[in-house]
Parts: structure tokens; C-alpha cells; sequence
């Protein structure tokens, strides 16, 4: 009896063994699936952070899509090596948001595309705010000059549009100004003038500046040359930046 009780104790063992033996693998690959499903859910971690990117890839768009973008000039370049040249492109991009702000870059790069990304991106980074009167036209005229480029603007009434030439008028279009008069003397090239633009630009002063910078009221500064202080404090409160 002692014999058989032990060869049954030893039967139970035996097979005890043999399923923890075949458990074994199973937890293993269940740890292995589980480890798989961690890899998963890190697909999924990194889906997310890819769905991330999208969405700031998508708010980049929004926010380019609120500047005005455009192409002044592209010039090909060429650079004479061993066997023959090699070509490039350089583009010049003026930058505005429509609302006072606008800059200006330029890139260079052996293909179009890639240069005025280039010009793009350095625009963004030099933009200028620039006072505007009633939105829509510059406060006062104004005289700007690079090398030999000499630009003239002028503010305008309503009605009159933008009177100006190629570059000039990429610029103002795209700092949101409606009237406007200029005139260009002396060089035509358009990285000069747009520098000479921007020249002009960079002293344009707005009355709230100014009497800000004196200590005065705005309808102080425009209550002179005869206005009644009624009309010179609605004139005051009509001007917006």
C-alpha cells in the first residue's frame, strides 16, 4: 500500500510538473502578447503624437494662412565650377498679416520652392508694425532711401487705391493699406526699393505716439490750424492704429 500511495504521489507530481512546464510557455507568450500590446499601446502613444503633430502641423497652416504672402522677385544665380555651372535661385518675399504688421526676406537655394520657403521664413522673423489711420492709409507722407533707390509715399483720401509700382505695391497690399501714393526715383531694383519702402516705413509716427511722447492729448496735437476742440476730440477718437 505505502508503495502504491507513493508511486500516485509520485504520478501527481510528475504531472503537476509537466503543467506548470506547459503553463510556462503560455504565461511567457501571454507576457510576450502583453509586451507586444505595450509596443501596441506605444503605436498608439506615438499615433497620438503623431495625430499631435498633425494638429500643430494644422495650426501652422491656420497661422500662415492668416498672412499675406507675396512673391516679389526670383532671380537665377549661377555659379561656374569644374565641368560646367551650377544653378540656384533667389527669391525675395514680402510677409503681411493685412493689419499693420509686414517684413520682408529673402532666400536662396538650388531649387524655387525651397528658396521661398527660405525668403518666407525670414520675412516672418523681420516683420514691423506700422501705425495705420482709420486702417487703411499711412498717418502722414514720408521719405525713405537705400543706395540709390529714393521712395516717396503719401497718405491719400478714401477712394484712391494704391498708386504704386511693383514692389511697392506687394508691400502695402500686404500691410493692409488701401490709399496710398508713391513714387520711386532712381534705381529699380526691387531689393532696393523694397528697402527704401521699409526706410519709409520705419518713421511713420501716429498721433497717440506722439502725444503720448510730449504729454499732451491727441486732440491737443489736432485742435491747431483752426479745428474747434469738439471736431479735434472726434477726430481724436475716430484714429485707430
Amino acid at each position: 500500500m505505502a508503495d502504491e500511495t507513493n508511486q500516485e504521489n509520485t504520478a501527481v507530481e510528475t504531472v503537476e510538473a509537466v503543467e506548470a512546464t506547459t503553463s510556462a510557455p503560455e504565461q511567457r507568450e501571454g507576457r510576450g502578447r502583453g509586451g507586444r500590446g505595450g509596443r501596441d499601446r506605444g503605436g498608439d502613444r506615438d499615433g497620438g503624437r503623431g495625430r499631435g503633430r498633425g494638429r500643430r502641423d494644422d495650426r501652422r497652416e491656420e497661422e500662415g494662412d492668416e498672412l499675406i504672402e507675396k512673391l516679389v522677385h526670383i532671380n537665377r544665380v549661377s555659379k561656374t565650377v569644374k565641368g560646367g555651372k551650377r544653378f540656384g535661385f533667389a527669391a525675395l518675399v514680402v510677409v503681411g498679416d493685412g493689419k499693420g504688421r509686414v517684413g520682408f526676406g529673402h532666400g536662396k537655394a538650388r531649387e524655387v520652392p525651397e528658396a521661398i520657403t527660405k525668403a518666407t521664413a525670414a520675412a516672418k522673423k523681420k516683420m514691423i508694425r506700422v501705425p495705420l489711420k482709420e486702417g487703411r492709409t499711412l498717418h502722414h507722407d514720408g521719405l525713405g532711401k537705400f543706395g540709390a533707390g529714393h521712395v516717396n509715399v503719401r497718405s491719400a483720401p478714401a477712394g484712391t487705391g494704391i498708386i504704386a509700382g511693383g514692389p511697392m505695391r506687394a508691400v502695402f497690399e500686404s500691410l493692409g493699406v488701401a490709399d496710398v501714393v508713391t513714387k520711386s526715383i532712381g534705381t529699380s531694383n526691387p531689393y532696393n526699393m523694397i528697402r527704401a519702402t521699409f526706410d519709409a516705413l520705419a518713421t511713420q509716427t501716429s498721433p497717440k505716439s506722439v502725444a503720448q511722447r510730449r504729454g499732451k492729448k491727441v486732440a491737443d496735437l489736432l485742435g491747431r490750424g483752426g479745428a474747434s476742440e469738439a471736431e479735434a476730440e472726434a477726430e481724436a477718437a475716430a484714429i485707430a492704429e
